[in-house]
């Protein structure tokens, strides 16, 4: 079996590998898709937090069905998985939040993902594919991750909601924001994701924080409101740090962008606001069905962030180009 590895940051590799062998309550897969993160990159480049080397990567999956004990599940069939391994015993789990469990294991991150030909996976991880095609389940775990940010949030219909950063999952945070019923703000410093968000998902208010007086630009779109709903994903510590200033009285702060350092913000400015500060953590089945309903639905059009597609046999040669904001990388697709 190929498989391929990130040896040390900066360093892949292809190897040969044992087939996986499928024990009690595991399913066997042949990987079919695989869609790059930004995790995958940020481990490519040492700069992921909960990571160790070597780790096969990959978590955004789609995949055959070939065997095991998963009920209702046929050889053949088309599926995702939920990527996040838990324990199922601890407090989080038994609050019904497995996605932070507290020893959870990410597949790709924590344990090794899906950048090989076959897979082993727990059976309680597996989605069906529900007549969705194969570009389209490896898209629904990122996706999760907005629609999980987005229920956190608790938006409403009508408050503006400003999102920071409009890589793949900024993109999903605003298709779920707005399926929520919120006026979504787009804010970036790469002028081209911003035509993206509003060419490809027709955002109305969009902010270039390099270019822009993001502040007089916030006002202008909210009446002088600011936003009540502001959620990063960026994972940038300045972009974090910024955003406190950016919330309305009674705002909600969300963190979906995640990073190695401690985050500071005035407590008077924070405090007079009464505001909420959250992370958003993975997702959840609920998330999960969600995204994969508002696919079938046509409320999101999947296809739409793939803007570069490899074979798996050049994964390897490609992937740190797309580091590079020159490359244009919205999702990169492998496939097998």
């Amino acid at each position: 079996m190929k498989q391929l590895v990130c040896i040390t940051p900066g360093q892949l590799e292809y190897q040969n590998g044992q087939q996986p062998v499928v024990k009690e309550n595991q399913s066997l897969l042949k990987i079919k898709r695989i869609g790059i993160c930004g995790t995958d990159l940020h481990a490519y480049e040492g700069t992921q937090p909960f990571f160790n080397y070597p780790r096969i990567l990959g978590h955004e999956l789609a995949a055959e069905y070939v065997s095991g004990d998963a009920p209702g599940f046929t050889p053949g069939e088309a599926v995702t998985i939920i990527p996040y391994f838990n324990c199922g015993k601890c407090i989080a789990c038994r609050s019904g939040k497995p996605n932070c469990c507290t020893s959870i294991n990410v597949c790709g991150v924590h344990v090794d993902g899906g950048m090989r030909e076959y897979l082993v996976v727990p059976s309680y991880s597996l989605l069906h594919g529900d007549g969705l095609s194969f570009d389209e389940l490896a898209l629904v775990e990122p996706l999760a991750i907005g629609a999980h940010g987005v229920r956190r949030a608790g938006v409403q219909p009508g408050e503006f909601v400003l999102v920071i950063g409009a890589g793949p999952i900024g993109l999903g945070i605003m298709e779920f924001a707005r399926i929520a019923g919120g006026q979504v703000i787009a804010m970036d410093i790469n002028e081209q994701r911003l035509n993206f968000c509003r060419e490809k998902l027709q955002v109305a208010h969009t902010i270039n924080a390099a270019a822009d007086d993001v502040m007089k630009r916030l006002q202008e779109i909210t009446s002088n409101d600011m936003p009540t709903v502001v959620i990063d994903a960026t994972g940038s510590l300045k972009a974090i740090n910024n955003a406190f200033q950016y919330m309305a009285h009674g705002a909600r702060y969300v963190l979906v962008g995640l990073q190695k350092n401690e985050i500071s913000f005035s407590h008077p400015e924070f405090h007079k606001r009464e505001a909420t500060l959250m992370s958003s953590r993975n997702a959840t089945k609920e998330d999960f069905d969600l995204v994969i309903q508002s696919m079938k639905k046509g409320l999101v059009n999947p296809a739409t962030y793939i803007t570069h597609r490899v074979l798996f046999d050049n994964v390897k040669n490609e992937f740190a180009s797309w580091l590079k904001p020159e490359t244009g990388v919205i999702k990169a697709m492998v496939e097998l």
